[in-house]
């Protein structure tokens, strides 16, 4: 099934080894993944990673706030809502049509407390109270590239305000080699937060292969070696950088501003093939 949104064509897919689950494509670009019967399963790479840090955010089960900043197909917001019932959970998606096509076709968890707002990212972080969320999931894409305006360090000032004390921010960034979008990205979230890894599969972080990477950063020093033993444990393993690893990584990569800030890299024709 298929229908005009604003970013394209809109898609969804069924898919062909589980009854019930969906891949949603825009403009032939893979976005995200959707079991409505098990919405736990997470099947994309980088959505698995995110579903790590929503995991060990908190105790098993205590509900949270989590803002998310892009919407899809609402795979990361279901998965909270089934996760940590109760939780409170706002979706930033200014592509309504969208939105509504998602709904329709892959209906939401019974319960869940998901709001979806039509607005630009950082619209919908100036208008949040002060300390509203406890983790805030950045998942942005136009035209498979994150938009300048949500690589900053002035992005980043808004989602600080936005977070609770404690609390997390998380992004799916998307890079290939020589890797200049995603160490900038690491550059310029350290510049705002004393702590943050990344996750990432090797080739991707050896600037071999176009690929996704998570990147992890907080106030309070996030759970490190869970985490890596989890990315390790994956379909498709990751490795964790942190520390001094990650400051080699990032090494001469200069803190990103509204001034300066470019689109992530577009990715090669051979993804999407």
């Amino acid at each position: 099934m298929s229908e005009a949104v604003d970013g394209g064509v809109a898609r969804l897919v069924p898919d062909p080894d589980r009854e019930g689950a969906w891949e949603l494509l825009i403009g032939g670009a893979a976005q995200s993944h959707v079991d409505l019967a098990e919405p736990r399963r997470l099947v994309f790479e980088y959505q698995r990673r995110l579903g790590h840090v929503a995991d060990l955010l908190a105790p098993a089960g205590r509900p949270v706030t989590v803002l998310h900043l892009g919407g899809g197909a609402l795979t990361m917001a279901r998965y909270v809502a089934v996760t940590r019932p109760r939780s409170e959970q706002q979706v930033a998606e200014p592509d309504s049509r969208l939105t509504a096509f998602v709904r329709r076709e892959l209906p939401l968890p019974h319960g869940s407390r998901i709001r979806v707002r039509a607005l630009d990212a950082r619209v919908v972080l100036d208008r949040l109270p002060e300390g509203w969320a406890d983790l805030v999931i950045v998942d942005v894409f136009d035209d498979a590239r994150t938009p300048a305006h949500c690589t900053s360090g002035e992005f980043l000032d808004a989602v600080r305000r936005v977070l609770a004390p404690g609390g997390w921010y998380a992004a799916n960034l998307t890079d290939g080699p020589p890797l200049a979008h995603l160490r900038g990205q690491v550059a310029t979230a350290r510049s705002r937060f004393p702590h943050a890894c990344l996750m990432a599969e090797p080739a991707v972080l050896r600037g071999r292969r176009f690929g996704n990477g998570v990147l992890l950063a907080a106030d309070r020093e996030p759970p490190v070696a869970e985490l890596t033993r989890r990315c390790a444990g994956d379909p498709y393993p990751a490795r964790l950088l942190a520390d001094a690893e990650l400051t080699d990584f990032a090494a001469g990569a200069a803190v990103v501003t509204d001034a300066t800030a470019l689109p992530s890299p577009r990715p090669p024709d051979s993804v999407f093939r």
